[in-house]
């Protein structure tokens, strides 16, 4: 029997489909399904490449209800000069064992990891957050606040990257993403007074100081695939509520938990995560003190946006036969 090839999405096919997605419906099913155990999330893998030559991490996951199961592949290629990461992910059947899709996860990437970030800000910001500041201004940091302006009655959207103020196709690119947004003129006025302060760098060390926030606020942090990469010191995490996406998961590969928990913080202070926030079997900040939020970025999560991704093609392609 024939079978069908898996469709091919190029990052240009991406780019051109991703206003039709419904990121924040694909995500949230699937952290619901996580919750229900229809889901299964394994650990993300490292593997290094021989002589030197670089790493790439694999992340897995499978959906009952999509009935869909899947791999991302993310490498870091050493070269002579800048590094080469790339991201690509396989989206295959788990009624007939075949392959549908096989997709440049760049921009698909980008788009999961701010969608989650949203869904941790509408659980745990407050009701009444007035003030977000944004640390990062790059597709991430413009992707963060796509996704969170519409969920609060902001009264003030900061953002602030170092070249930011100097760099006009950046704020030109800021004000496209958010038309409230205003550029900050350093670190400290972005985040003064701030509700929520959503870290959105490639940093490997910390971006925020500890003594930068005027009140307690809920911090969200991506970080990068470097080695412990954290974009705050381990040591404040004792003074936080801390939240993640999967904390099954993640408190063994993000860079801050991994060194707290060498410092005496436990994974077990973990207070929730989003399976758990959306199932409603976990408290919620209390703003006593600070929140933090930490996504490292799920297998799951890649293959939800994925299979939104093949849903779409497919009802299109359908519609032109």
């Amino acid at each position: 029997m024939k079978t069908a090839l898996p469709l091919a999405v190029d990052e240009q096919a991406v780019r051109e489909t991703l206003p039709a997605l419904d990121v924040r419906r694909a995500l949230t099913a699937m952290f619901r399904a996580l919750a229900s155990s229809e889901a299964v999330q394994p650990p993300q893998t490292l593997t290094l490449l021989p002589n030197g030559a670089g790493d790439f991490i694999t992340y897995l996951g499978a959906l009952a209800d999509a009935k869909v199961f899947g791999a991302k592949l993310s490498p870091y290629i050493v070269t002579g000069g800048r590094p080469i990461i790339t991201a690509w992910t396989a989206l295959m059947s788990m009624e007939t064992g075949q392959p549908l899709m096989w997709c440049d996860a760049g921009l698909l990437t980008t788009e999961r990891t701010a969608g989650t970030t949203a869904l941790a800000v509408d659980q745990l910001a407050r009701a009444d957050a007035a003030r977000l500041a944004v640390v990062g201004a790059g597709a991430v940091g413009l992707a963060h606040l796509r996704h969170v302006a519409p969920l609060r009655a902001w009264e003030s959207i900061r953002v602030y990257s170092p070249d930011l103020a100097s760099n006009h196709e950046k704020r030109a690119a800021v004000q496209a993403a958010e038309p409230r947004a205003e550029a900050s003129a350093s670190l400290a006025a972005c985040v003064k007074d701030a509700d929520v302060v959503m870290l959105c760098t490639s940093s490997g060390t910390p971006v925020l100081p500890r003594d930068a926030l005027t009140k307690p606020a809920l911090v969200t942090s991506i970080s990068t695939n470097a080695a412990n990469a954290h974009e705050i010191d381990p040591a404040w995490l004792p003074e936080m509520d801390v939240y993640c996406d999967y904390r099954a998961t993640t408190p063994a590969s993000a860079g801050e938990m991994k060194l707290a928990a060498q410092q005496g913080w436990s994974p077990e202070d973990v207070q929730g995560d989003l399976p758990s926030l959306l199932a409603g079997t976990c408290a919620k900040p209390a703003y006593g003190r600070h929140a933090f939020f930490r996504s490292i970025g799920l297998g799951l999560e890649d293959v939800a946006i994925a299979s939104e991704l093949y849903r779409h093609l497919s009802n299109r392609r359908d519609e032109a036969q």
